[in-house]
């Protein structure tokens, strides 16, 4: 404990709380679960989300169960509940009555404690400390959660802190309801201007769908050379040591806008191996990969070469604008993993072939920059979200380490500067 709480009492988990353990009515018995989400809501670790609130459980119990498992006893809406097993220390409140599995603890704190201050403090406890090699697994019994240090400030400390910690996660997910929104808001905007342009005019049928009728619709390879690269030996220092050309991999697609490389390549190899030199314009697309990666493009903003796993589309400029084809790229990214897989086959890659037979929509090159304007004035305010996210995750972080700590004392911070609203009440430990 640092200086600044030495003041603080430490009390046992025992002292600041009562506790109960769940259980998990036995599988082989039908009688006790049900199906389609009828019967009594059964909560296991998956259902709780970190410093959130259980609204909605993936398993359901029978009454009778809930009778003969449980005594007929559903832990009360608002209960503070934390695992301890496997996932050691999430934290979550229950928004509706429910029963718990073995793995959690519904916590009731004793007078005197604030539920959303032990929340918060047991959300960030190092659990390594009470864990013993001798069991198999990572959990804790009874008798190490009764042992759990607790600082214990005065409640109106207690309060404080957690309103401070509530007011930066209200900021969290109001950054979080806005990056969904303006995500959505992205999707809509391309949809509609790849199918209705921004003039308003007729439409017309095309083999992609409806465009508007002034447009356009040519194979992909028809606005510039379309190639993919290799990837030199590792075995050969020669084509690896001292490079300085840039060689990108597949995972860079997700740059959006490629600056810069991970990995580097000699002349040697440049020449030995006929690697491609792609410009800067470039779309690139990933053609393999596992996961979401294959599909994914990116605009390439430095001269690199690529490896197998990436196409590059080095487009004529007075054609195509780079920006309006990754943009509509982005909205066949279903499709083209549809492709890439066979129509269930295990081919698993998109073809150069493929894409250069590809049909894209072409408007105009003046009404495709207008197009590129639009989307990434959306782009820009959905980075910002972003960005505001990322930070308020980690000045919470921070705070949540410097105040349970005693780093920082309450007194000096103002939660109503960290927040424009109230917290809803699903958003903070009830």
């Amino acid at each position: 404990m640092n200086s600044g709480a030495a003041e603080w009492p430490i009390r046992s988990f025992a002292e600041v709380a009562d506790y109960g353990v769940g259980r998990t009515p036995a599988r082989a018995n039908p009688a006790f679960w049900t199906q389609g989400g009828e019967g009594k809501p059964w909560v296991t670790i998956s259902d709780m989300p970190a410093y959130g609130v259980v609204t909605a459980t993936k398993e359901s119990i029978s009454v009778e169960a809930l009778g003969r498992v449980f005594g007929g006893e559903l832990v009360p809406a608002g209960t503070l509940i934390m695992s301890f097993k496997l996932t050691i220390g999430r934290v979550a409140t229950l928004g509706i009555p429910t029963v718990h599995n073995e793995a959690i603890i519904s916590i009731f704190p004793k007078p005197g404690i604030d539920q959303r201050f032990l929340g918060y403090y047991l959300s960030q406890v190092d659990y390594t400390q009470f864990q013993d090699r001798q069991i198999k697994g990572n959990t804790l019994n009874k008798s190490k959660i009764d042992r759990i240090p607790v600082p214990v400030p005065t409640l109106d400390e207690q309060a404080a802190i957690a309103d401070v910690l509530d007011a930066v996660r209200v900021a969290m997910a109001e950054q979080r309801h806005a990056i969904t929104v303006t995500d959505e808001l992205r999707r809509e905007v391309m949809a509609d201007v790849f199918a209705r342009g921004l003039r308003g005019r007729a439409q017309k049928e095309s083999q992609i769908g409806p465009v508007p009728a002034e447009w356009d619709v040519v194979p992909l390879g028809a606005l510039g050379r379309i190639g993919n690269g290799s990837t030199p030996k590792r075995s050969v220092p020669a084509y690896w040591t001292n490079g300085d050309f840039p060689w990108l991999t597949s995972a860079k697609v997700y740059d959006r806008e490629i600056v810069s490389a991970n990995e580097l390549v000699t002349d040697t190899a440049l020449r030995e191996c006929h690697l491609p030199i792609v410009a800067p314009g470039a779309v690139l697309i990933a053609i393999t990969g596992q996961g979401k990666t294959l599909g994914h493009c990116a605009v390439l903003g430095i001269e690199a070469t690529v490896n197998q796993h990436i196409a590059y589309i080095q487009t004529d400029l007075d054609k195509a604008v780079p920006r309006f084809i990754r943009n509509y790229l982005d909205t066949q990214y279903d499709r083209l993993r549809q492709v890439a897989a066979g129509g269930g086959s295990t081919k698993g890659a998109l073809t150069c072939a493929f894409l250069r037979s590809m049909p894209v929509p072409l408007p105009g090159i003046e009404e495709q920059r207008e197009i590129v304007d639009l989307i990434d004035a959306v782009d820009a305010k959905l980075a910002l979200h972003r960005r505001q996210f990322d930070g308020l995750k980690e000045l919470f972080d921070s705070l949540l380490h410097q105040l349970m700590s005693g780093e920082l004392r309450v007194g000096v911070l103002d939660p109503s500067s960290l927040r424009e609203r109230q917290a809803e009440p699903e958003e903070v430990f009830a």
